[in-house]
C-alpha cells in the first residue's frame, strides 16, 4: 500500500527521529525519544490541517485569488472557495523528491513551473536537518524565470503539548502586536496592540480556553536575531520554535475548527515571511528576480 504522504524519508540524531514525506514536502513526525515535539497525523492518513507542510510560493490567504503585480493582474484558483481565498500557494499536494538524503539530513526538492495566475518559474528546496539544536529547516527560492515574481515563505508545524490539549500548556509568544481579520475572509483588516488583551503572551502564561487563530508581528528577537515561541507542557517538556530575521510574522492556530480527534492537541506555529493577503497588501512581499535565491530558516528543539 502507498501511503497518502507518498514516500516516507526518516532522519536521525541520537534520540531524535524526524519524517518527511513526499506529497508536500513536509515534516509528518518529530519526537526526541518518546515525546513528540511536532504533533504527527499517521502514516495511514493523508495530512490534514496543513500539518507541517510548506506553504509556498506564499503563507495564508489571498483574498479572491487576485493580485497585481509590475501592472499585471492576476488570479489564481480558489483553494478555499467557502471563503473566497487561495490559502498557502501551489505545494501542498505536489510530489516532491529527494535531492539529498543522509541519516541527519534530508533535502526535499520541487520546480514550480509558470501557471494560469503565476506565471513565474520557481525552484524550491526545504532541508531538514537533525543535530545538537533540534530540527533545523532551510526553504530556498530560486528564480529561474525571466521575469521577476511575488514570493513569500512559510511552515505549518503544530508544536505537540506531550499529552492532551493546549489548554493546560503555558505558551510564550514574543510578539507585541495582533493582525485583526475580515470575519467573512479570514484576511487582514487592521492590528492591535497585544498588551492589555487576551492575546498578550509574552509573559509565559497558560493557554486555558483561550481559542486563537491569528497572525502575530513586532516580534521581539534575541541577539542573535531569534525570535523564540515556547510552548511548556503540563509534563514539564518545553517545545521551543525560533524563526530567522527573514520571518516577521508568527500565525497562531489552536485547531479549534479541526476534526474531534485533532482539536486542540497541537498548536501551530506558523513561521512566515509575509502577512496574510500579501501579494495584494506588500506586506512583507519579496520581490526575486530573476536569477535570485532566497534561503529563510527556522527550527524547533526541545528544551
Amino acid at each position: 500500500m502507498i501511503a497518502p504522504s507518498g514516500r516516507q524519508f526518516e532522519i536521525t540524531s541520537g534520540d531524535q527521529r524526524a519524517t518527511i514525506v513526499e506529497v508536500g514536502g513536509g515534516i509528518r513526525e518529530y519526537a526526541v525519544g518518546d515525546r513528540q515535539v511536532l504533533e504527527p497525523y499517521p502514516l495511514e492518513r493523508m495530512c490534514d490541517g496543513g500539518h507541517g507542510a510548506p506553504l509556498l510560493p506564499w503563507p495564508n490567504r489571498l483574498r479572491g485569488g487576485r493580485y497585481s503585480f509590475d501592472g499585471v493582474d492576476y488570479r489564481v484558483e480558489l483553494s478555499e472557495p467557502a471563503r473566497g481565498n487561495a490559502i498557502h500557494g501551489f505545494m501542498r499536494w505536489r510530489s516532491w523528491s529527494a535531492a539529498e538524503h543522509t541519516p541527519e539530513r534530508v533535502s526535499m526538492a520541487a520546480t514550480l513551473h509558470p501557471m494560469p495566475g503565476y506565471p513565474f518559474a520557481l525552484e524550491l528546496s526545504v532541508a531538514y536537518e537533525l543535530g545538537e539544536a533540534g530540527l533545523t529547516v532551510s526553504t530556498t527560492a530560486t528564480n529561474v524565470g525571466d521575469a521577476a515574481c511575488p514570493y513569500g515563505a512559510g511552515q505549518h508545524p503544530y508544536l505537540s503539548p506531550g499529552e492532551g490539549t493546549v489548554d493546560g500548556c503555558v505558551l510564550e509568544l514574543p510578539a507585541r502586536t495582533r493582525i485583526l481579520t475580515d470575519e467573512a475572509s479570514a484576511t487582514r483588516s487592521g492590528s492591535e496592540p497585544v498588551e492589555g488583551t487576551q492575546f498578550d503572551f509574552r509573559r509565559a502564561r497558560t493557554i486555558g480556553a483561550a481559542s486563537v487563530d491569528a497572525a502575530f508581528t513586532d516580534l521581539e528577537r534575541e541577539d542573535s536575531g531569534r525570535a523564540v515561541t515556547r510552548l511548556t507542557g503540563t509534563d514539564g517538556g518545553c517545545v521551543a520554535l525560533w524563526v530567522d530575521e527573514s520571518h516577521g510574522f508568527l500565525q497562531l492556530f489552536t485547531g479549534d475548527s479541526l476534526a474531534p480527534s485533532r482539536r486542540r492537541t497541537g498548536l501551530a506555529v506558523e513561521p512566515m515571511t509575509c502577512a496574510a493577503n500579501a501579494f495584494q497588501s506588500g506586506d512583507g512581499l519579496i520581490r526575486l528576480e530573476p536569477g535570485d535565491s532566497l534561503t529563510t530558516r527556522w527550527g524547533v528543539e526541545l528544551l
